[in-house]
């Protein structure tokens, strides 16, 4: 007996085993006498309790705060003096875009690169002008304006339509996204 209790004493607080315990046991008496201290709990107190109605962080009765606005409250596109028009930006942006068949890719890029945004001249770089899906338009062009400043262009073709996204951060329209849907 007297080897095990000088065993317990001496050499297991030495070891990791023992200064684990040894924590444990720390860690479980703060937690108790922080229970004892803090009195009862009342169990309908805390996350437990929900609420009897929804949340809501908006006004039900507040318009669409949406990016998008419908089109029936959205802002007539602005244009800066002397620009052409959305529906003239889209309509000789289609143009060009059809001319892609038979001809080099830098040269049809060159024909896109003045309606295009940047950011849509790089994508088109490197692009197929054989590719262009249509040869001829069929009809007018249709905006659907979204804000002062974005639209979107929607122009029927031979076999199917083009869909355009018009932005102009600066009053001077310039096509940003192309894309074709069959018919």
């Amino acid at each position: 007996m007297r080897r095990a209790l000088e065993f317990l004493v001496t050499r297991v607080p030495r070891s990791r085993l023992g200064v684990a315990l040894v924590i444990a046991v720390l860690i479980f008496g703060v937690i108790g006498a922080a229970r004892l201290v803090s009195g009862p709990v009342d169990p309908t107190a805390g996350l437990s309790n929900r609420p009897r109605e929804p949340i809501s962080t908006v006004d039900p009765e507040a318009g669409d705060d949406g990016l998008l606005s419908s089109p029936t409250s959205a802002a007539s596109p602005r244009t800066r003096p002397g620009e052409p028009t959305p529906e003239q930006t889209a309509a000789r942006f289609t143009t060009a875009w059809l001319s892609g068949p038979g001809s080099s890719g830098a040269d049809w890029l060159a024909r896109l690169k003045p309606f295009s945004t940047p950011a849509l001249t790089e994508k088109l770089d490197g692009a197929d002008p054989e590719r262009v899906p249509a040869r001829r338009v069929n009809g007018q062009v249709t905006l659907r304006p979204r804000t002062e400043s974005f639209v979107e262009a929607l122009i029927p073709l031979d076999n199917g339509q083009l869909r355009l996204d018009l932005v102009a951060p600066d009053g001077r329209w310039l096509v940003d996204a192309v894309d074709w849907e069959r018919q």
